[in-house]
């Protein structure tokens, strides 16, 4: 089975926001803080924009498949937003992994459902629901109880928001890195700042996260035994070295400290 974690980063799309509101001449920034405090009167609180207004600027991903596992950002850092999200699809084409996420029903699939529309991506396998597949008929990507992707967080809460758990949290429990660095608070910052490298890097750590958590669900519910579960565990420590980039060292080095 081919297993693939992912992690998507995102920042204001104040192209649209630009159109929508009529804020020619108007900065980046300047728009950005417009659709936030838009966003805070219709909510009252929050200034998380809706999903269809994030563009993406990082896609991460941990692809197990055969006996490789590899780590990495889709595309380059001058990819533009198309590019990135044709990437994805065309994975879920060649490879049609089981996908893993955190949060992914609620956030990182609507998102690239609506950036994927606008771009006019197709991705034909990803939307197969049994019309031409029959094996996707009780198991494909768009239903939620499915596991052709599986969303940890959802399925680890019960499907209870109330019981819901951040990423974060959840790794550092089970003594993994968590959160390396920024939060995803801070990626608008670092875009405008030119620092699209750590974005992708601060992605990967994430997808990395996401898929240990999965590692060690797959041995609760007896897919993995203990030396299953040891292997899978031995493999990513080895990938994570011979990839030798600083921040996959640092990951491995918390990885190690929290463990010890």
């Amino acid at each position: 089975m081919n297993v693939l974690a992912f992690d998507i980063e995102t920042v204001p799309d104040v192209a649209s926001g630009r159109r929508l509101h009529d804020l020619d001449g108007l900065s980046d920034a300047d728009v950005a803080r417009v659709l936030a405090m838009k966003r805070r009167e219709q909510t009252g609180d929050s200034e998380f924009l809706r999903h269809h207004m994030h563009r993406i600027v990082a896609i991460a991903a941990v692809l197990r498949h055969a006996d490789t596992l590899r780590v990495w950002s889709l595309g380059e850092s001058s990819s533009d937003e198309a590019e990135l999200i044709r990437r994805f699809f065309d994975g879920i084409e060649k490879y049609t992994p089981t996908l893993i996420s955190w949060n992914g029903c609620a956030f990182d699939l609507p998102v690239l459902h609506y950036r994927a529309l606008k771009h006019g991506i197709a991705a034909p396998r990803y939307w197969e629901t049994g019309a031409e597949d029959q094996s996707f008929r009780f198991n494909n990507y768009l239903n939620r109880f499915h596991e052709r992707h599986t969303d940890l967080m959802d399925v680890l809460s019960n499907y209870q928001a109330r019981a819901a758990a951040p990423l974060d949290e959840i790794a550092v429990m089970l003594g993994f890195p968590g959160k390396m660095g920024k939060s995803g608070a801070h990626v608008w910052d670092q875009f405008q700042a030119g620092q699209i490298e750590d974005i992708r890097n601060y992605c990967e750590t994430d997808a990395l996260n996401t898929y240990l958590v999965y590692l060690r669900f797959e041995l609760m519910r007896g897919n993995l035994d203990v030396a299953g579960w040891g292997r899978e565990t031995a493999l990513v420590r080895s990938t994570l070295r011979a990839a030798d980039k600083p921040h996959l060292n640092a990951f491995l080095a918390a990885w190690n400290e929290s463990s010890a």
